[in-house]
């Protein structure tokens, strides 16, 4: 039982340390970590019980939104992409975000800019997912998110970092935001939890 044990607690450390967290996170949660794309060269990374699921390496990303679903109690991905805000056809995009199954887990990451095609029904399905800072967000801002389709509460893990002059640090752009944690299959789990990260 003590080796079983072991090797479960080192899988899980393994897991932890994939998505550059500090400890593991609890079984009836997945570890994720999220971070927005570098101004407009470097794009966003998003890395999902210990796989990194969309990266500038991997060559998945693009300007916008990047999103991934899954299936919240299997952890299986359900589909993953960029909503293209930039020049994107806005109905295919908000068909994308309606169809998305309830109780599926939400993780997305912004890379340049996620404004310009954003329309006020696709900022209600984002606050349908737990987001409070959706409805606030402004040009190049930097944003990451994780949350849950048709969640009744309101998600800890969000982060944004404002485009300002003063406080960029790529002229026009702000820093790169991330954040990570231990993403409880259930809500109500004592377990949810945010990573105390560092932004670059």
């Amino acid at each position: 039982m003590n080796l079983s044990f072991d090797n479960q607690q080192d899988k899980l450390e393994d897991i932890a340390k994939k998505c550059s967290l500090s400890k593991p996170c609890p079984p009836d949660s997945y570890a994720f970590h999220l971070w927005s794309g570098a101004a407009n060269i470097v794009g966003p990374k998003i890395c999902f019980d210990g796989k990194i699921l969309m990266s500038h390496v991997v060559n998945n990303i693009g300007p916008g939104i990047n999103i991934v679903v899954i299936n919240n109690e299997s952890g299986v991905v359900v589909k993953l992409g960029f909503l293209n805000m930039e020049n994107g056809n806005k109905d295919s995009m908000l068909d994308f975000l309606k169809t998305i199954p309830p109780g599926s887990i939400v993780l997305l990451a912004s890379f340049r800019d996620v404004i310009p095609r954003m329309t006020d029904e696709m900022r209600d399905v984002f606050e349908e997912m737990g987001s409070t800072m959706v409805k606030s967000l402004k040009s190049r801002d930097g944003w990451v998110f994780a949350g849950k389709m048709g969640a009744k509460e309101k998600s800890i893990f969000e982060k944004v970092a404002a485009n300002d002059k003063d406080t960029n640090l790529y002229d026009e752009w702000p820093r790169v935001v991330e954040i990570g944690g231990c993403y409880p299959k259930k809500l109500s789990s004592e377990y949810a939890s945010a990573e105390d990260t560092t932004d670059n």
